[in-house]
């Protein structure tokens, strides 16, 4: 999903040139294998002093969990002095999985201490997304977490704003982009009803399309037809949808019998998280299926008995792969959240144990408040005497940590 120019001009730098680059490294470039991605992971904590011993990054900025997962994976299997091995043939294994194991086992070889070295010099981690926050409080509850994380994903300015009002925008710009067909009269399968599956959901009946939302927390559900959305099982419309967009976060939500059961053409995407929302390697493996690639990051499918379906950014984030993303502004909500979490840890890492933390209240008003006046909005004032009556301070916070907005 990398943008090459955008990463160009990142080394580049504002005073540098193609030939003499003064900007920051940048290991991504777009369309990269798997084999490539993880390569370009390990080398973001290969930083060497001027001598070129390894001292690695004093801080993680992370989307996802990847960083972190292969610090602390590096970690487990340098004290145990072995990375474990796979059998060819284990199909509950992921090609992705069998690929991080590869990139340690070099790793270990090389220097059977390089990640224990990077690990003891990091102060924290900062971590993006739904996902990535999951992995984090996984490793906290076991005692396993090797330093301080924050959790700028719960932050009411990030998960409310990128979550529902930045896919409202990429994920249809990323239908739009791959496959230019008219979602308006289309039957669109909307699975999970979070943050980003509202967002998926009313941009695509913004278009015109009959949404069908499936979910597993009653509440969500009740969410979504209390907003005029059908919620059904997967399993009882696969067959009746145009367009099917995994939104969870969770793993085999699109199994390859499903595949196998959708109309002919059907649109598959996920804006959830990992490929493993679909199972795009099942689906690789079933006799007799074709691949053909229509253009970079759109796919069709077809099946052994003629009918097929289109597969867009291989199952993993279309709105990433097909488009941009979300637009910048919703993103400088996130980044504005980023950005002051990381000065937070870096400057105070002394005063936090080894387990997640959320910003406080107060700074996430003051990034919503940047914006609110970025878009030229104006902010009434408590008086004292309304302050006090509602139990506030009169610059606030002005809602109490579990008000759910």
């Amino acid at each position: 999903s990398t943008q090459d120019h955008a990463a160009a001009a990142t080394v580049v730098g504002p005073y540098g040139t193609p030939e003499e680059p003064k900007g920051v490294p940048v290991y991504a470039w777009k369309g990269e294998s798997l084999e490539e991605y993880w390569w370009c992971t390990e080398q973001l904590f290969l930083f060497r002093d001027e001598k070129g011993a390894l001292v690695g990054p004093n801080m993680i900025l992370d989307d996802g969990g990847d960083a972190t997962l292969l610090i602390h994976k590096g970690v487990e299997y340098e004290k145990t002095g072995v990375v474990p091995s796979v059998e060819d043939d284990d199909l509950t294994v992921s090609h992705e999985y069998r690929v991080i194991l590869d990139t340690l086992r070099r790793s270990l070889a090389d220097d059977p201490q390089r990640w224990t070295t990077v690990a003891s010099d990091i102060r924290g981690v900062t971590e993006e997304t739904t996902t990535g926050v999951l992995r984090l409080s996984q490793l906290a509850e076991r005692g396993e977490l090797l330093f301080p994380a924050i959790n700028v994903n719960d932050s009411v300015t990030k998960s409310k704003f990128d979550n529902v009002y930045g896919i409202r925008h990429s994920l249809v710009d990323g239908l739009n982009r791959a496959t230019d067909v008219l979602i308006g009269g289309k039957v669109a399968l909307v699975c999970g009803f979070g943050d980003v599956g509202k967002g998926s959901a009313a941009a695509l009946a913004g278009q015109g399309a009959r949404v069908i939302v499936s979910e597993v927390d009653p509440i969500c559900a009740l969410q979504a037809l209390l907003q005029g959305f059908q919620v059904a099982t997967l399993e009882s419309t696969i067959d009746k949808a145009d367009i099917i967009v995994t939104t969870t976060g969770n793993k085999d939500i699109i199994t390859t019998v499903a595949m196998q059961r959708m109309k002919h053409q059907a649109i598959v995407a996920n804006v959830g998280h990992f490929d493993n929302e679909i199972d795009v390697a099942g689906l690789g493996r079933i006799p007799g299926i074709i691949k053909i690639n229509i253009k970079p990051q759109v796919d069709e499918w077809v099946f052994p008995d003629g009918h097929s379906i289109i597969l867009l950014s291989e199952g993993r984030l279309m709105n990433l792969g097909n488009a941009t993303g979300h637009p910048s502004f919703v993103m400088s909500n996130s980044f504005a959240n980023q950005v002051i979490a990381q000065v937070e840890l870096f400057t105070k890492f002394e005063e936090y144990n080894k387990d997640v933390y959320r910003l406080p209240k107060h700074l996430d008003e003051k990034v919503a408040k940047i914006h609110v006046l970025a878009l030229g909005g104006e902010l009434t004032k408590l008086t004292k005497d309304q302050a006090e009556y509602i139990g506030v301070d009169v610059e606030g916070p002005f809602k109490p940590e579990h008000y759910r907005y």
